[in-house]
């Protein structure tokens, strides 16, 4: 089959690698020259493994091709994706921030209307981009029947979407757990059901909007999963004695969680969802759950639980600025290494990184921050404004700092050679926001503060009201953090 993609972001590039990967011929479109000729030098625009190996490979056999020009790269095709990004707007004045960008979802469907005029064949539209119910019949359908000047059912339309991870996104195309086929009709939907026929799992064909909510569903599920795990450390960290570690571990001998087969105690990979961290982050949770609140809100049903999802992970990351601030007494002319500033471990994507608001919380108070990720790039660093406070090496950062905070699972974290690089800091305390060293044998002079561990900390620093002196310090430490997130949403 010959595929058209619009969009190489890490949806439309995975998508069409892996593709090319399966024996089809896939021309992938951009706006970018730059990102265009920087694929097609088989270098891919952002860290994703196993990606480059695909490009390089498709490219060599001819499979794979990527243009800036539409209708060359529609030209014969038997379908299009639409895989271009739907990011967060302004909003409404009640829900700011909020509302998803479909400009760009727009712009595409009118060109590929456009091309269809000339087409002369069947062609089917396939949404990849996450969109809130409706938004494929409502705005893509009525686009490019707009600027075709065809209807649907002479050119068919499906939504299809992604459920890749970043980190492991091409490992997820290859080998899906499941293919959902949101179709128009069911010419259209045998256009995606041949497309994927190589691949071996199930493949539902369900009504358009059944798949908009599907995508939908799953993300505010992984959200919940954690915000929970987050509320709960929360609680542990308040119980002296407790530890959110111990606590989880007896949640997930549940058979409904961890069944037993064959005698065999299963660890379904939900469960990497089941564990408390700094926060969510990246393009898609914190953007599709806000989505999803501003459908509820225009449907007229209430989404408290999504609400309160979103103000729990809002307020995690300020847990570490409160371990740091009384691990050391005060923030204000220390020096902390931050050390991870992707969203998680195994990406250089920045955004909506909880990383990011802990570093910049931690300058408003006066810190010096020097900041390091295994995987970001000094470039990428430098485009998200840390050329300051971003280190070349994890030696560098640790050198010298008062405290390190450890904000990704990065498993060179865990390997580091810690009796060497404690040796380097000015005092030898160590802050895991993703519990990563909790099994690491650390040298004895160590201070090493986990989270979702009991009340020791407030009790060494607050004295004998050691409630309200938490109660104090968080709150103090999420307001820092709320206004450092207001001031870089008024300055973007």
């Amino acid at each position: 089959m010959i595929v058209t993609i619009v969009g190489t972001g890490y949806v439309g590039l995975v998508t069409g690698a892996c593709l090319a990967s399966q024996g089809h011929t896939v021309r992938c479109v951009d706006v970018s020259e730059e990102r265009v000729n920087l694929i097609r030098a088989g270098q891919a625009p952002f860290y994703e493994p196993g990606l480059e190996d695909l490009l390089r490979e498709g490219l060599a056999s001819g499979r794979l091709s990527v243009t800036t020009n539409l209708p060359t790269a529609m030209e014969g095709s038997d379908l299009s994706l639409i895989a271009v990004g739907t990011p967060s707007k302004a909003g409404q004045a009640n829900l700011p921030g909020l509302e998803p960008d479909l400009s760009y979802l727009e712009t595409a469907a009118h060109q590929i209307g456009v091309e269809l005029r000339t087409l002369g064949r069947y062609h089917v539209v396939a949404v990849k981009s996450t969109v809130i119910p409706g938004t494929t019949r409502r705005v893509v359908q009525k686009v490019l029947e707009a600027a075709s000047g065809m209807q649907l059912g002479e050119f068919g339309l499906c939504m299809n979407p992604e459920f890749l991870r970043e980190g492991t996104a091409v490992e997820d195309f290859l080998n899906p757990d499941r293919i959902v086929i949101g179709q128009a009709d069911a010419r259209s939907g045998d256009f995606l059901d041949d497309l994927y026929r190589p691949f071996d799992c199930e493949k539902p064909r369900v009504g358009i909007e059944e798949a908009e909510l599907t995508k939908y569903a799953s993300n505010a599920l992984l959200s919940v999963l954690i915000s929970f795990s987050n509320e709960l450390a929360g609680l542990c960290e308040a119980t002296p004695g407790a530890d959110v570690e111990t606590v989880m571990e007896g949640l997930y001998l549940d058979r409904r969680l961890s069944p037993t087969v064959q005698g065999v105690r299963i660890r379904p990979e939900i469960l990497s969802y089941l564990r408390a961290g700094i926060g969510f982050g990246g393009s898609c949770l914190p953007k599709d759950v806000n989505a999803l609140r501003v459908y509820g809100q225009r449907s007229g049903v209430p989404t408290p639980l999504l609400d309160a999802v979103m103000a729990t992970n809002a307020a995690r990351p300020a847990q570490v600025l409160w371990i740091a601030q009384t691990a050391l007494g005060t923030l204000a002319g220390k020096t902390i290494a931050l050390l991870g500033v992707a969203f998680k471990a195994g990406t250089d994507d920045l955004r909506s990184s909880p990383a990011l608001s802990i570093l910049r919380a931690l300058e408003t108070r006066g810190a010096r921050v020097q900041a390091f990720d295994p995987v970001v790039s000094a470039e990428a660093a430098e485009r998200a404004g840390l050329n300051g406070a971003y280190r070349q090496t994890l030696e560098s950062a640790v050198e010298g700092a008062d405290a390190a905070v450890i904000t990704t699972a990065d498993p060179a974290f865990r390997n580091a050679d810690w009796a060497r690089l404690s040796s380097g800091m000015r005092t030898p305390i160590l802050i895991d926001g993703r519990n990563v060293l909790r099994h690491v044998t650390l040298p004895a002079l160590v201070r090493y503060y986990p989270i979702g561990k009991g009340a020791r900390l407030a009790d060494e620093r607050c004295g004998a009201d050691t409630r309200v002196c938490r109660v104090e310090t968080r709150l103090d430490a999420f307001r820092v953090l709320t206004s450092t997130a207001e001031t870089a949403k008024a300055a973007h």
